[in-house]
């Protein structure tokens, strides 16, 4: 870890505050006319997601933390921890459940993000892509007549995950679906 001063700030840099690690959303430099001037910090926490405000003094310094995105083939789950691959060396990763974000679209086989800590070389976190391609695994048939604007009926996907999905959509298909937002993008091509 190194200290950096508050006119280092940037978006995405991740502080280490007490043992709980933060990254910054958004900043402001604020000089008041009276009084020392300051920064304004939004900050979301790697591992535990929540949301805080913190000011700091100006110039005052942190602690940083190097934070390394690396892409890892998700492998399968045992029960009791989540196995990720590196493509390039075969090197499997165990990864506790409480490491996982948005454990309801993993789909063997497919390609997530790993957050590692560059300086310990330890997972933070990992998540599935931001988009993924997925069959229906179950829901009601389509019926003929059914339109896009039609309206939208639930689908459970092969990862487990339930979203809605328009009409004419029938088991089988293969769909991209956002995993932030849970929502049906399109029938995949």
């Amino acid at each position: 870890m190194s200290k950096v001063s508050t006119s280092d700030f940037r978006n995405g840099l991740v502080l280490d505050l007490d043992g709980e690690l933060y990254s910054i959303t958004e900043f402001q430099h604020v000089k008041p006319g009276k009084g020392g001037a300051f920064v304004r910090t939004k900050l979301k926490g790697i591992v535990n997601e929540k949301n805080i405000d913190k000011t700091f003094r100006s110039g005052e310094n942190v602690e940083s933390v190097r934070v390394e995105r690396r892409e890892y083939q998700y492998l399968y789950n045992d029960g009791q921890l989540y196995f990720f691959m590196n493509n390039d060396t075969y090197e499997q990763i165990p990864v506790n459940p409480s490491q996982v974000n948005r454990k309801d679209y993993l789909v063997d086989g497919h390609t997530c993000t790993l957050y590692f800590n560059a300086d310990e070389e330890s997972v933070l976190y990992a998540e599935p892509m931001d988009q993924i391609e997925v069959t229906i695994e179950n829901t009601d048939p389509g019926v003929r007549g059914d339109t896009a604007q039609g309206g939208s009926k639930p689908a459970t996907l092969e990862s487990g995950a339930v979203v809605q999905v328009p009409l004419f959509i029938n088991e089988g298909e293969k769909v991209r679906v956002d995993t932030r937002t849970g929502e049906y993008l399109e029938r995949a091509k």
